[in-house]
């Protein structure tokens, strides 16, 4: 780039002639003097956005990136929206945070900005995973709750995190009118900064218990648990929050062999030991895994920074440590559930339990097969807090989950939850462990039962501007040429969740879906291959899900049987132009 776009230019004077931090002007008077017009176009030449989940960016000065400012221009339009919808009350907030660098900061400015007008803020003293502010939310009658986050993002990044009175984070109509009042602060200027310490409560290891014992008593086979309490958990927290709470989960559950990764259970940004601190990522894992096959365990659990994923790893039958994806484990732990339920005599036709579109129809098989009312939502975990909230007291909500590694038992938090998912997850290991089985066995009986799914993720990543451009283009592209065949499969159904039309291909009929807007696509085949193209809402990424399906006759079959689903789905992508 030979200038720097005079729109863009006028953005970088605002700020350098603005009411902000010294060192702020510096470092952007610093890419002027260096003429880093990439980095300034990609820093100002957008307001960063405060979607439906709230923000999250690369950390830096500028209007597209996380900052003192961003931030306070997110909490100042956030408590305007809640003194506007709850007038002449008593308004309260809970506020967390991870261990990403800078977390802490943005946790206090976030606190206050909230005292400064007027709101009682719930502080955590030190870092905490999600699923307890949302915990907290509810617990302490709050109207609003944050979460300075980035989730799973790189360390460049971080994250704000905004949740309703529910626990859950915002859902239409609230979400448009909390982005409407963010993108109303106009200046740095209408934001309140003055800390008012009277308005600010810390909180802390009191509510850890409250939500520890609440885990605790959605327990479904302590019996099992007592019979193998010395089952082997490798734990990794990668670096976040997860080591606040896990081991303690674990123990509380009645599990007295647990081994953490001594390298990666220091709460630390720069995640030293990963490139990416996310679970659904190998690499994440390796460590742990290394350690299982010193110790010989059974279970390999990590959690992500914010502590609402987990990641598994379990042995084949051959004693080989192999990884589960999110669609097997969430499978597996929804099947163990019902089974468990079904067993002790629980269930009463009153129970549900709750997937996202782009997760695998295997969770829906099982839930059929036992009789349980199933749910598909759109992708983001609070379109299933939203309806555990709508069937509060009308319905039992057993447990959901989605592919990227979420899962959530019980009806304590309105969020993922890799605390509880951790506890169950070992639960469900000695359930079968205590009826001579394995992890690894019981997904393949489960394959065997209700059919072999098999599914997998392409990520595309499309960095600034032009990535931004070019994933529009796509799905543009893909919107208006859907393809005619894909896997040797002919092309019958077009989800269009956008439109929110499905339409027949074969017959040219369509019908309405009943599911909010959103920005995806799904061709479904004559052979029950679903293929869902969706860009994400969090990274400068566009996803493809491809999920295929087959029989698997017996265990011995199972490695030909994974081949030729292999295969399938190589073809598919092929076929997309992705792979």
């Amino acid at each position: 780039m030979q200038e720097l776009d005079p729109t863009i230019l006028q953005k970088v004077n605002s700020w350098l002639e603005g009411n902000y931090d010294a060192d702020v002007k510096q470092q952007i008077q610093k890419m002027l003097d260096d003429k880093a017009y990439t980095e300034l176009t990609d820093s100002f030449y957008r307001d960063l956005e405060f979607g439906t989940g709230g923000l999250r960016g690369i950390m830096g000065p500028g209007t597209n990136r996380i900052n003192k400012y961003t931030i306070g221009s997110a909490t100042q339009g956030l408590a305007n929206y809640l003194k506007k919808t709850y007038p002449g009350e008593k308004i309260k907030v809970a506020i967390a945070h991870d261990s990403r660098n800078n977390s802490d900061l943005f946790a206090g400015i976030t606190a206050e900005v909230f005292s400064a007008n007027d709101i009682h803020v719930y502080f955590f003293n030190a870092l905490r995973p999600t699923p307890e502010l949302s915990f907290a939310v509810r617990h302490f009658g709050c109207k609003s709750g944050v979460m300075l986050t980035a989730s799973h993002n790189p360390k460049e990044y971080n994250g704000y995190k905004a949740y309703g009175d529910d626990g859950g984070q915002y859902v239409a109509p609230h979400d448009k009118a909390v982005m409407d009042e963010v993108a109303a602060i106009k200046s740095v200027d209408d934001v309140k900064f003055n800390r008012v310490d009277a308005n600010i409560e810390e909180i802390g290891e009191e509510i850890d218990q409250l939500y520890l014992d609440g885990i605790v008593k959605l327990s479904v086979s302590p019996d099992a648990i007592k019979r193998q309490k010395d089952l082997k958990i490798v734990y990794s927290p990668i670096h976040g929050t997860g080591i606040t709470l896990v081991p303690k989960a674990l123990e509380m559950f009645g599990f007295e062999n647990v081994i953490l990764v001594d390298e990666q259970t220091t709460p630390d940004g720069n995640f030293p030991t990963v490139v990416y601190p996310n679970p659904e990522e190998k690499e994440a894992l390796t460590l742990a895994m290394k350690k299982a096959q010193e110790t010989d365990a059974d279970l390999v659990l990590a959690t992500d920074p914010d502590a609402d994923r987990v990641g598994i790893a379990v042995k084949n039958n051959k004693g080989e440590f192999i990884l589960f994806n999110g669609n097997q484990t969430g499978s597996l732990l929804i099947n163990y559930l019902l089974t468990a339920w079904q067993e002790k005599g629980k269930l009463t036709g009153n129970e549900y339990i709750v997937k996202t579109i782009v997760t695998t129809n295997l969770i829906e098989q099982i839930a059929k097969a036992k009789g349980v009312t199933f749910y598909n939502t759109l992708t983001g975990f609070k379109y299933i807090g939203e309806l555990i909230t709508k069937y509060k007291g009308q319905k039992t909500f057993i447990g959901g989950g989605e592919e990227s590694y979420g899962y959530l038992v019980g009806e304590l938090v309105r969020d993922k939850d890799a605390i509880v998912s951790a506890a169950f997850i070992s639960e469900m290991t000695a359930f079968y462990k205590d009826k001579g089985s394995s992890l690894f066995d019981a997904m393949l009986e489960t394959y065997i039962d209700y059919g072999f799914y098999k599914e997998k993720l392409i990520s595309l990543t499309k960095k600034g501007k032009t990535g931004a451009e070019e994933i529009v283009a796509m799905m543009e592209k893909f919107r208006n040429n859907p393809p005619s065949e894909l896997g040797g499969s002919k092309v019958i159904t077009l989800k269009d969740y956008e439109k929110r039309i499905e339409t027949d291909l074969t017959t040219n009929t369509t019908k309405p879906i009943e599911l909010p807007l959103s920005d995806v696509l799904q061709f479904i085949t004559e052979d029950g291959s679903i293929i869902s193209a969706r860009p994400s809402g969090t990274e400068p990424k566009i996803k493809f899900y491809c999920s295929v399906n087959g029989k698997l006759e017996s265990k011995e079959a199972y490695a030909e049987a994974d081949k030729q689903l292999d295969e399938k789905i190589k073809k598919i992508m092929t076929d997309l132009g992705v792979e």
